[in-house]
This record gives structure tokens, sequence and C-alpha cells, in this order.
């Protein structure tokens, strides 16, 4: 998501190749400026951060080092505004939240991420359809809803959408819910009907938050459009939805900039999973292709249980690693979110992260037919991978609808994969990344 940007801060960056010379640090400069604008940033935020950067590198000494240094810090100020970064919870639940946003822009879909995220964190959430202007829109809602196990609160019996928001909180405080997340109504353009409901549907339930969702794809409307909702209901964070098809990517710079509100979230992926913290070093160490590996421990840390995690070192480490454990792990990771989201939060991995933007652990064929392969075994099978000779083989590959050769590679496969995990776990990696997780809560300097 961030690849386009990235690439442009490498090419500002080599240009620096001497140190003390003027020239090469306004080519770095000029390179910077033709990239930022390309992204779609507006043209006095670029001009801005120019000059900061030109005025931090020179007080430094010219240089790559100094050149860097003062890039990260100018954008991570910029990326910082007052107010509360991520999710904040209410001293007294439910914590409420109202969503908002133009037609279009992923706002039900981002609403559906949201609960998920906040269920991660073992938080018991509702969603209310408050969206009745939509055709579909409750029904595309409870689909969503019920496909991840989160509770939805409707009414089809003809309210209004503040009488279901009325309903919906009441629902909330009687059932003890932590978080109520309401979805309202979009428009394709803003106007005064859409505001008016808004308004009535937040005077109605007092939110503790007003997320506006923005569509990334949108570039400089998206900013637009963020500070006239501001305008009229003072809007607490912006979730930027569509962030991993956003080819320019200078929307988190305008809207943090022109506007002044935090940004809270960005949806990083298609998949559910896909929705992280917006975090301004973090967020600045990714542009840089230094990764981000608090928040891959944090992530991480939210899908797999610590004590299970240690169960699962034990059996790779014992030699004891079977198709089971393989189905149980690959569930894990599909939750984790996009392949390519994951890899781009590890340093010096961005490039990596464009070849993965295809695979889908969900519709990947290679993926679907292991998982035919292990649906066509016996329990003893799957938990006791040694007892596949060549009768079991035909037999299994008979059953997947597979050739006996597909079968004998995947089990190679297999076989290899845990001749490495259990090298990998006897090993310091395994540990490290278990403390990783285990401390993924406090964790705050990182080395990068």
């Amino acid at each position: 998501m961030f690849s386009a940007l990235t690439d442009s801060f490498k090419t500002a960056i080599n240009k620096m190749r001497f140190a003390d010379d003027e020239k090469s640090l306004k080519k770095a400069l000029d390179a910077l400026k033709k990239s930022l604008l390309k992204a779609d940033v507006h043209h006095k935020v670029v001009k801005e951060l120019l000059k900061s950067v030109e005025k931090d590198t020179k007080a430094k000494g010219i240089g790559k080092e100094s050149f860097l240094l003062a890039l990260k810090n100018n954008l991570t100020t910029l990326l910082t505004t007052p107010g509360n970064q991520g999710f904040v919870f209410a001293s007294k639940p439910p914590t409420k939240v109202l969503m908002c946003g133009l037609q279009g822009s992923g706002k039900t879909t981002t609403t559906v991420k949201l609960a998920a995220f906040l269920k991660g964190k073992k938080k018991k959430v509702l969603v209310a359809a408050c969206d009745l202007q939509r055709m579909a829109a409750v029904e595309q809602l409870k689909q969503l809803c019920e496909a991840n196990e989160i509770d939805l609160f409707y009414d089809e019996s003809g309210k209004s959408p503040v009488d279901v928001a009325k309903d919906a909180l009441k629902r909330s405080i009687d059932g003890l819910y932590d978080v109520l997340i309401v979805d309202t109504a979009g428009r394709l353009a803003i106007d005064e009907e859409l505001m008016d409901e808004l308004n009535s549907i937040k005077n109605s339930i007092d939110p503790d938050e007003v997320f506006y969702v923005a569509d990334s794809m949108t570039g400089q409307d998206a900013v637009r459009s963020a500070s006239s909702f501001n305008e009229r209901l003072s809007i607490s964070g912006v979730i930027l939805s569509k962030y991993d098809g956003d080819t320019k990517g200078g929307v988190a710079l305008g809207i943090a900039s022109q506007i002044g509100i935090p940004l809270r979230f960005i949806g990083v992926g298609e998949k559910v999973a896909d929705l992280e913290n917006f975090i301004p070093d973090r967020v600045v160490s990714r542009l840089m292709d230094e990764g981000d590996l608090e928040g891959l421990a944090e992530k991480t840390a939210d899908i797999i249980d610590e004590k299970k995690a240690k169960k699962f070192t034990s059996k790779i480490k014992k030699g004891q690693f079977n198709f089971n454990d393989f189905l149980d792990q690959l569930e894990s990771m599909k939750k984790l979110g996009s392949m390519k989201s994951l890899v781009g939060m590890i340093p010096g991995m961005s490039g990596m992260a464009k070849q993965l933007e295809n695979v889908d652990l969900d519709n990947s064929e290679e993926i679907n037919k292991i998982k035919a392969m292990i649906s066509s075994m016996t329990v003893k099978e799957r938990e006791n991978p040694s007892l596949l000779n060549n009768s079991r083989k035909r037999r299994i590959a008979s059953g997947a609808g597979l050739s006996q050769i597909e079968v004998n590679r995947f089990i190679k496969q297999f076989n290899n994969a845990a001749k490495v995990a259990k090298k990998f776990a006897g090993k310091k990696g395994m540990k490290d990344l278990q403390n990783l997780m285990s401390q993924a809560g406090s964790l705050k300097g990182i080395p990068r």
C-alpha cells in the first residue's frame, strides 16, 4: 500500500551521493517534490515539507543520513495531529461510535472491519444498521456480521434511522456491550438531507467518537469531503479505506495536514482483518521501507494465543508437526489479513510485498489442493504423516481428485518444511518471536 511513496522516497534519498553537496540536495528535493505532487499531495503541503526538510538537513550537515532523518522527522510531524490515536474506550461502556461517509466509500465494510478489530481485542461489540437509504444495505451488513460472528441490531419495521439508533443504544446498554458501532447512510454527494439525518442520529445517541470513512482512491476529493463533514459533524477521526488500492498514497498527508483531524485507522486490503491502527511514526517507518515490527507483533498477539503458540513450538521441536497443525496455522494466517500487508510490515520487504499482491489464502489453487488432499486422509494419517505409504497416497489422490505425483510433491514439501521448522525452533529465532508476541502490548522501542 505504501509502495509508490516508498519508491519515491528511495529515489530522492539516492540523489544524496556526497556529503556537503548543495547540488545533490537540490536534486533530492526536486525528486521529492515531483513524487509528492504525483502522489496527489497538495502543493502547499509539499512546499512546507520541502522547506522544513531542506532546513533540517543543512542544520545537521548535508548528507544522506541527515536528509533521511530530516525527511522521517518532518513526515512524522506532518502526520501527527492533536487527538486520539487508534481506538480509545469511553470511561463508561458502551463506547458509542458513529460511522459516516459518502456512498461507495467502503463505510459498511469498514464498520465490520472495526467491529472485528475490537472483537479481536476481546471486546463485546454490537453493530447497528441505520443505513436505511441504500437498498440492500441492511442485508449486506447482515451477511458480513454473520460471516464474522458479530452481533447486529436492525429493525425492518419501518422505523426512522434515529429511532433504530436509539433502540440499538438501549440494547447495547442492556446487553452489557463494550462498544456500539452505528452504520449510517451515505450519499453520492454531500447534501442537507444527509447532514440533517446524521446530526439527528448524533444528537440522539451522543457518540464518543464520530469516524469519517474516506475513500483513499479519490485523492484530494477525499480531503475536501472530510473537511465538509468535519464542519457539520465535528468528526473525531478519519478511517482511510481502500488504501491498498491507492497507487498515489498522498491522501494521508493531505487529510492530516490540511484538516488537522487524526487519522485513526487504515484499510489495507479486502479482508475483514485488513484494518490497522494509524500511528504516525509506524507509518513513516513503513514509508521508509523499515517495516513495522511493533504493529506486526500486536496483530499476531491478537490472533495467536500464547499458550497455543508454546504448545505448537513444543510439537515442532519434537518433530510432531502434523497436517492438523498445518490447517490450524493456515486458519490463523487467514485471520491476520492479506499476505501483502503482513510482509510489508517486515523491514526491507516492501518489494516482496508487491509480488504477493494477488496471493489469497482463501482462494489459492495450491492451498485448495492441499486442503482437498488433507480432507481425503483418515484421522490417524493427519496426526501421523509417517503412515503415508504408496497405497495410502493412491487412495488420497483419488479422493482429492489429484494425481499421485501432486500428492507426493505436497507431502515432500510438507516434510521439508517440518524439518526446517524443527531446526529453527531450536534456535534463538523462535524464542525471540515468542518474546515479541508476549510483549506486544508494551513494545515501544523495537529497533527498526
